[in-house]
C-alpha cells in the first residue's frame, strides 16, 4: 500500500491512498492547526472501527440477520507523555434489529477479531482492547441482550 501526504499550511494536510480518495487532516488551534479535519490518532481509531465494522456487518448479513442499524464505537485510553500512545481500546458493537442471533454477533465478532481485521490484529499486539457488544430492539431501542467477547490467547 502507497500513501501520500501533502502540506497545505500551517498543520493542514491532505493524505491519498490507493483509492485515490483525498483526505484532509489537521491539529487543533492549540498546537498550530486550524482544527479543519480529523487528527491523525482519530484516524487510526477510525481505521480500527472501520475495519472490524466492515467484517461484523458483513458476516451478519451473510447469516442473514435483521439488522436494520449497526454501529461500532471505539474508546481508547492515551499515554500522558509524548508520543502519547494508545495504551488501551474498547471496541463496543451497537447490532440493532428484532430477533438478532446473540451467538451470531458473537461469532462475527470472534471472526473480525481473531481472522479477518488487519487493523485489530495489528493495534492489538500493540495495547490490549476490550470487544464488549449490546443487541438492541428495532421499536424501543432498548437492549434486549449484552455482554463481552473474550479473545482466545494463543501462543
Amino acid at each position: 500500500m502507497d500513501i501520500s501526504i501533502s502540506w497545505k499550511k500551517k498543520m493542514a494536510f491532505e493524505g491519498m491512498g490507493e483509492s485515490g480518495i483525498v483526505q484532509k487532516m489537521d491539529a487543533d488551534a492549540s498546537v498550530g492547526g486550524e482544527g479543519n479535519g480529523p487528527r491523525p490518532m482519530e484516524l487510526i481509531a477510525m481505521g480500527l472501527a472501520g475495519c472490524t465494522a466492515m467484517d461484523v456487518i458483513s458476516i451478519l448479513q451473510k447469516k442473514k440477520q435483521p439488522v436494520i442499524d449497526f454501529q461500532v464505537n471505539v474508546h481508547t485510553d492515551r499515554a500522558d507523555e509524548h508520543p502519547k500512545v494508545f495504551t488501551q481500546a474498547v471496541i463496543e458493537y451497537l447490532v440493532t434489529g428484532r430477533g438478532v442471533d446473540e451467538a451470531a454477533v458473537l461469532r462475527a465478532i470472534g471472526l473480525s477479531a481473531e481472522k479477518y481485521c488487519p487493523a485489530q490484529a495489528m493495534l492489538g499486539k500493540a495495547f490490549p482492547m476490550q470487544l464488549i457488544y449490546k443487541i438492541l430492539d428495532e421499536e424501543t431501542n432498548s437492549v434486549l441482550k449484552e455482554g463481552e467477547y473474550i479473545q482466545e490467547k494463543t501462543g
